[in-house]
């Protein structure tokens, strides 16, 4: 089938790619030229495992190719995936200008019978906003549909070739159809395809990032509960996540969540549901509750230095809100490398794939270093703060012999107490007893 995707972003580019693999002719659009010949040559402006090799053999088997025209582009296809960002606004809201303008154009472009879908993360009620908008572009029949994509950075190709579950928002018969068509490649391992309103497609993204969002929130003051009473947050953990009704998914604690869906995705709930007279207190506070929790690697180490960090300086490892994703959009590491800045600290830095877009954040005022041991070199501490795997099983005796200090700091609890003890480390992590 051919499929136009408009937006070359995150989600246009994997889903984009991923249609094409399943032998679907696809193009995808963007309004950023320079994106768009990247592409084209086979560059890929972000980092995604196992993304670039799909890109490049669909383009080279001409199933995948990239434009900045719109139009042609509609009009060789039947079906227009819309995966344009829908940033968040400063009430919180999430900003649908990209996404009506795309339907709008789309509109105006296709000829007979068309299918706008909708990717994006979108509030309730943005299709028939989309709908009202094509009513008055178009002088022929197109149905408005809604597909939410649920995919996790750094297994985004994974979660899109083998999903739980694909969730088609529509009310047309002929829409719905072709729509199961272009997914079932996707869902022989027999996981369901879920048809519902489009109302309840839109929120059952929001719904599932929340919850998400709402179990990390719960394990981190977990975690804390523990440190104050004296327990240790991973058997409590286990105790949990062994009760089926529970499961261990998601209860990790750590120094809070980040990235480009969970905190604008709960602000965007918090806001549709105040725009309802609704008071969503559970995700106010998940909300808060992760602010805070990115604050607390910088209290740690405020407590065992002091207030005053001047002359300190740290090593800190990851960059990115999760490993295996370039994305710092969120990341706690922004919060925690500010607040030591902020007290008159330097900081060394380094991450496997986000030092470009850190460079980009922090300009000259850190340093960042492509080897994870050089960045220890005249450190006072070392501080984690993404759990790549590089990260797990270091050269403990390379790292306290670079250090001026045999401390660390672990945001992401990557090492056991018992075995910093025996290395003779000052150890911090989260929800266990400092050593």
């Amino acid at each position: 089938m051919n499929i136009t995707v408009v937006g070359s972003g995150y989600v246009g580019l994997v889903s984009g790619t991923c249609y094409a693999e399943s032998g679907n002719e696809v193009i995808c659009v963007d309004i950023d030229r320079a994106r768009i010949e990247r592409l084209a040559a086979g560059h890929i402006p972000l980092y995604e495992p196992g993304l670039e090799e799909l890109v490049r053999r669909n383009v080279k088997e001409q199933r995948l190719s990239f434009t900045t025209d719109l139009a042609a582009a509609v009009q060789q296809s039947m079906v227009t995936f819309i995966a344009v960002g829908t940033p968040m606004s400063a009430s919180g809201a999430a900003d649908l200008s990209g996404v009506l303008k795309a339907a709008e154009e789309i509109a105006r472009a296709a000829i007979g019978y068309h299918i706008i879908v909708i990717k994006s993360t979108v509030p309730v009620g943005t299709n028939d906003k989309v709908r009202e908008i094509v009513a008055r572009a178009a002088d022929h029949r197109i149905d408005i549909c809604s597909v939410p994509e649920f995919l996790k950075e750094g297994s985004a190709i994974e979660d899109f070739m083998r999903p739980d579950r694909v969730v088609i928002g529509s009310t047309s018969e002929q829409a719905t159809a072709i729509l199961r068509e272009i997914h079932s490649p996707f869902m022989r391992t027999d996981n369901p395809i879920l048809v519902m309103h489009p109302r309840s497609s839109e929120l059952t993204k929001y719904a599932s990032n929340a919850m998400l969002a709402i179990r990390i929130s719960f394990i981190n003051q977990m975690a804390n509960l523990c440190e104050a009473v004296g327990a240790e947050i991973n058997d409590v953990r286990r105790g949990m996540g062994t009760d089926r009704r529970i499961g261990s998914q998601f209860l990790f604690p750590g120094v809070g969540y980040g990235g480009s869906c969970f905190p604008k995705d709960v602000q965007a709930l918090i806001h549709s549901a105040g725009q309802h007279e609704l008071d969503f207190s559970i995700l106010k506070a998940t909300d808060a509750v992760n602010g805070e929790q990115k604050r607390m690697l910088a209290d740690r180490v405020r407590m065992h230095f002091g207030d005053d960090l001047s002359g300190r300086t740290f090593a800190v490892w990851g960059l990115a809100f999760k490993p295996r994703t370039d994305d710092m959009r969120e990341a706690p590491s922004l919060a925690v490398i500010e607040e030591l800045l902020r007290r008159g600290a330097r900081i060394r830095a380094h991450d496997p794939e986000a030092l470009a877009n850190a460079r980009s954040l922090f300009g000259d005022r850190i340093s960042y270093h492509e080897n994870n041991y050089d960045a220890l070199k005249d450190a006072d501490a070392l501080i984690i703060l993404t759990e790549w795997n590089e990260f797990r099983h270091p050269n403990f005796q390379r790292i306290r012999t670079a250090l001026k200090q045999a401390v660390i700091f672990d945001g992401r609890n990557l090492y056991d107490p018992s075995l910093m003890k025996a290395l003779e480390f000052r150890y911090y992590s989260i929800g266990r007893r400092p050593v």
